[in-house]
């Protein structure tokens, strides 16, 4: 709990800093532009603004952000900051009001990308979060989308025992992200995404829908059957893995099915490797027929 509450200040004083940065460009006034189309400010507005970016580069929290990062390449944005707001200073004292402004923007620009350089994990952090947050929405989606073909299709005992297992490893990944562990929440989000996945594509087998998938070309299709054979791969890992373990005798029969799919699947690689894809798609086929034989002899049904 600690570390969540410690997660959301240092996003709230991050937030700050930016707001500090932005704050520092005031709303030009309307006024005849120069040459370049720069629009003018009076030196008294201009006056002003050398105040604010000084204490934003020198003084503000933003400034301390930087300086307590020990960051190089945001300390040297710091420093082009300083010089560029002092050759603004220089611009106005020569009356060069346009040169001067534009200069300022860029000493406020360049002190924003200090402030991100010095914060690099607490924005990374934020950008994970976001992807988790639209996996899991996917994930549902899928959840619900298997569920219901499920039903029309009458297999709800059948495919409960998958649903469970995507609804546990949703739970798993919420409860490592709120323990602030997001990378391995996310890795655990992806085994329920491939797990609902392959469950759909499982019970749309033979239906129109698989029916009618077009490839362009062989290889398109071979890398297709790749895609489909890892993806049963992971949902031994994920279905049936703590089994195993606790059973020497399925141990030995799924471990079977994975040495003969893995042997198809190389055979498969060799054939695509001389630009056979057409028989490589065969063999790949049947690789996956081996790794769903494997899930069904642990007593779960897939479609296949």
């Amino acid at each position: 709990m600690k570390r969540c509450i410690v997660g959301r200040v240092l996003a709230v004083c991050f937030g700050l800093c930016i707001a500090q940065v932005a704050l520092a460009v005031e709303p030009l006034p309307a006024a005849a532009p120069a040459g370049n189309g720069t629009p003018v400010e009076d030196s008294a507005q201009l006056a002003r603004r050398l105040e604010s970016v000084e204490i934003l580069i020198e003084k503000s929290s933003a400034a301390k952000r930087i300086e307590t990062s020990a960051n190089p390449d945001a300390l040297a944005r710091r420093d082009k900051a300083r010089a560029l707001r002092l050759q603004a200073e220089q611009a106005n004292q020569a009356g060069d009001s346009a040169k001067a402004s534009r200069l300022l923007n860029e000493a406020v620009k360049t002190m924003f990308e200090g402030v991100r350089l010095a914060a690099p994990d607490q924005v990374d952090s934020q950008k994970k979060q976001r992807d988790f947050d639209a996996r899991m929405e996917s994930v549902k989606a899928l959840l619900a989308a298997q569920e219901r073909i499920g039903t029309e299709k009458h297999l709800d005992t059948k495919e409960a025992v998958i649903s469970r297992k995507i609804e546990d490893l949703m739970q798993q990944a919420n409860a490592l992200v709120a323990a602030n562990k997001i990378d391995q929440g996310r890795a655990v989000l992806d085994q329920a995404y491939a797990t609902a996945k392959i469950a759909i594509e499982g019970l749309r087998e033979g239906d129109t829908l698989v029916r009618s998938l077009h490839f362009a070309t062989k290889e398109e299709e071979y890398r297709y059957e790749l895609d489909r054979n890892d993806a049963h791969k992971l949902l031994i890992k994920v279905l049936l893995e703590e089994k195993r373990a606790s059973n020497p005798a399925l141990e030995s029969m799924v471990q079977k099915h994975l040495d003969q799919s893995a042997r198809l699947r190389a055979m498969a690689e060799e054939l695509a490797g001389k630009g056979d894809y057409e028989s490589g798609i065969k063999r790949l086929e049947e690789s996956t027929d081996e790794l769903v034989h494997a899930i069904r002899s642990g007593g779960i049904y897939i479609p296949g």
